[in-house]
């Protein structure tokens, strides 16, 4: 089924949107964009533009595999994959997916859901085989991995055709077996920030302590070695005893925590609003916003040329 997979339509010409089709025509992937603005499909080109001179490729060969329709039926016409990336509304993309459904037949049809399970949003799917998770990181042309997620009713075919698709795209696709909310990689992300807010919640230390801690410390490394291959490496009795100390102690709210929900009330929204965590000034965002861009593409440069060595590990669970 893989094979037959030659050209990609995307819904949404937001951040996202934008972003894979510069991760698919990169790898020469034909791609077909939609967005119900007028706006948003006219600022396509000069996006794209704006990437390709970022991270050293021709804008104009990149465009070249680029379409932007506006009708979903014109984009999705010829697809054999459509990849979702519109906004982060449960009833959103359930409304893109019904109508999905009645227009295309055999066509995968997959959502870069951040969160929300496969199986809701393909409720009203006419053929929920067809319909699963791939879950690209920000930006998708720089952060190569993607969480292929299965859902409940999706075919094994559609995984592999998809896992295939995307790393024939240079893209670094894992395999989601389970269904749950935030997949994998938000789960272990937002338990972080969960033990972080509370940590500043609680006057431990300030968000700059907590963000200094994670860029110099540990995050150095996570590049290079997960958490259980640290582990494994530090001895899995050393991991137990620190947990035997640590489980206990750790926050476990199981709701927004309310330091974060009162931020929220009071408008601190963060860069947008001029303060959250941090105070910000107009242009900051913009410049640190480019300052982690080009330290995504330089660490992307060293971790290609150390891949084609490999590790040769054998997971216990293969």
């Amino acid at each position: 089924m893989a094979s037959d997979v030659r050209a990609v339509a995307i819904v949404g010409a937001g951040l996202m949107g934008v972003g894979i089709a510069v991760a698919m025509s990169a790898a020469r992937i034909p791609c077909a964009l939609f967005d119900p603005e007028e706006n948003a499909r006219a600022l396509v080109p000069e996006r794209i533009t704006s990437i390709a001179h970022q991270i050293g490729l021709d804008a104009d060969e990149l465009l070249r595999f680029v379409s932007v329709h506006f009708t979903l039926a014109s984009a999705v016409r010829g697809a054999t994959m459509v990849i979702e990336a519109g906004p982060e509304n449960i009833e959103v993309k359930r409304a893109i997916f019904t109508e999905l459904s009645t227009l295309t037949e055999s066509t995968i049809l997959a959502s870069n859901t951040s969160a929300i399970p496969i199986s809701v949003i393909a409720e009203r799917v006419n053929q929920p085989s067809r319909v699963l998770g791939t879950h690209f990181w920000n930006p998708p042309y720089l952060v190569p991995l993607v969480e292929v997620v299965q859902g409940p009713s999706t075919s094994s075919d559609v995984v592999e055709a998809t896992m295939e698709l995307l790393t024939a795209a240079g893209l670094k696709p894992v395999h989601v077996r389970t269904d749950v909310p935030g997949f994998v990689g938000n789960r272990m992300q937002h338990a972080l920030k969960r033990e972080a807010i509370a940590l500043v919640a609680s006057g431990v230390c300030s968000a700059e302590t907590v963000d200094m801690v994670v860029r110099e410390g540990f995050g150095r490394r996570l590049a290079l070695v997960g958490p259980l291959e640290q582990a494994d490496l530090g001895g899995t009795d050393l991991t137990l005893a620190i947990h035997e100390v640590l489980m206990p102690d750790l926050d476990v709210t199981a709701v927004p925590h309310p330091f974060l929900v009162a931020m929220v009330d009071r408008g601190d929204l963060g860069a947008k609003t001029g303060r959250g965590f941090y105070e910000w000034t107009p242009g900051d965002a913009d410049r640190r916003r480019a300052q982690i861009a080009q330290g995504l593409l330089e660490q992307s440069d060293r971790v290609n040329q150390d891949e084609s060595t490999g590790h040769g590990r054998k997971h216990v669970d293969e």
